[in-house]
């Protein structure tokens, strides 16, 4: 299902703890990362790397029950001192659908909610520079490689 076509298509979200997470979910989250980080990427890593657990994770579902969006909103400290967003990405069927839009901004809204007055730091990939800077991030890092590919430490300061 290619949803380019269909941008207006409604989606389901939700955000949860991963110890609420159903097994199918879990599943759909693993495959999704493994899909873009992994595979199409051509990166082997150790993709499940034992933050997880102490996570939210936000899901948006389209109405036939397949993952379009997610990411990780790690609390501060387990990444960085500030709190943070990860493991950002929209499959490949849900591009340019504006769901990658949405998801980024519900990740901003949770943490200005949950931690207000605090920074949110990232670690993104370079290529997507302009698209992380739209939503008030900016570099705090010079480039570095991370599994081959090039990122850079982004803050978006609470006062954005």
């Amino acid at each position: 299902m290619n949803l380019q076509a269909s941008a207006a298509l409604p989606l389901q979200w939700q955000c949860l703890p991963f110890s609420e997470l159903s097994l199918t979910q879990w599943h759909d989250i693993v495959k999704a990362r493994i899909a873009v980080f992994v595979v199409e990427q051509n990166c082997p890593y150790q993709e499940v790397d034992g933050k997880d657990p102490h996570c939210l994770h936000l899901m948006a579902y389209t109405a036939d029950g397949e993952l379009a969006a997610y990411m990780r909103i790690v609390p501060p400290g387990l990444s960085y001192p500030q709190p943070s967003l990860g493991r950002v990405l929209t499959t490949e069927a849900a591009r340019g659908s504006g769901a990658g839009k949405t998801l980024l901004q519900q990740g901003i809204q949770y943490l200005q909610q949950h931690y207000p007055g605090q920074d949110i730091q990232i670690g993104a990939q370079l290529y997507l520079d302009k698209f992380y800077r739209s939503f008030g991030f900016e570099p705090v890092s010079a480039v570095y490689l991370e599994d081959g590919i090039e990122h850079q430490d982004m803050l978006r300061r609470s006062d954005t």
